[in-house]
């Protein structure tokens, strides 16, 4: 059984997990939507660039406060947690192979195994804590709709 946490620990923990978070948004800013992402096809559902921010930023936050609710619970070394940070590491390489290799066709099938560990690791955060269940199931959500763009984009480009 693991010991929570004292609030100092916690409330560092919940800085760390935002950083981690945040850290996963590092590859847009370097590979973001340029000329290449301007020229394409763009499917016609497709958001205007200026929400993806606000709702990446409203998700890294939800990420990192559910990734807290269950550390605090289970610790670093669960199988929770290296799904959480498995999906952390499939979404920020999801980034660097649609917009850095310009690739849109290995990233579906890159989004396609982040959806997959998305699902998973909220399977494992539900016994443990039913709120970072809930929390993670926006982030799901809106990787379901960019699985979506991404196909689009893939399908009217290639």
């Amino acid at each position: 059984m693991h010991n929570p946490p004292s609030r100092l620990i916690t409330a560092l923990g919940l800085l760390g997990f935002l950083i981690l978070s945040f850290g996963a948004s590092t590859p847009g800013i370097l590979f973001g939507p340029g000329e290449w992402y301007d020229s394409l096809n763009r499917p016609f559902f497709t958001p205007p660039n200026w929400l993806f921010g606000p709702a990446w930023t409203v998700l890294y936050v939800f990420m990192a406060v559910a990734a807290t609710l269950v550390w605090r619970r289970v610790g670093l070394r669960s199988r929770a947690m290296a799904w959480w940070f498995i999906q952390l590491v499939l979404n920020t390489l999801w980034t660097l192979i649609f917009f850095g290799l310009q690739a849109p066709g290995l990233a579906l099938i890159e989004i396609t195994l982040m959806w997959g560990a998305i699902l998973i690791c909220m399977l494992h955060f539900r016994p443990v804590s039913p709120l970072a269940f809930w929390l993670m199931v926006p982030y799901l959500a809106w990787v379901t709709f960019a699985w979506a763009l991404n196909a689009g984009f893939w399908w009217l480009n290639y």
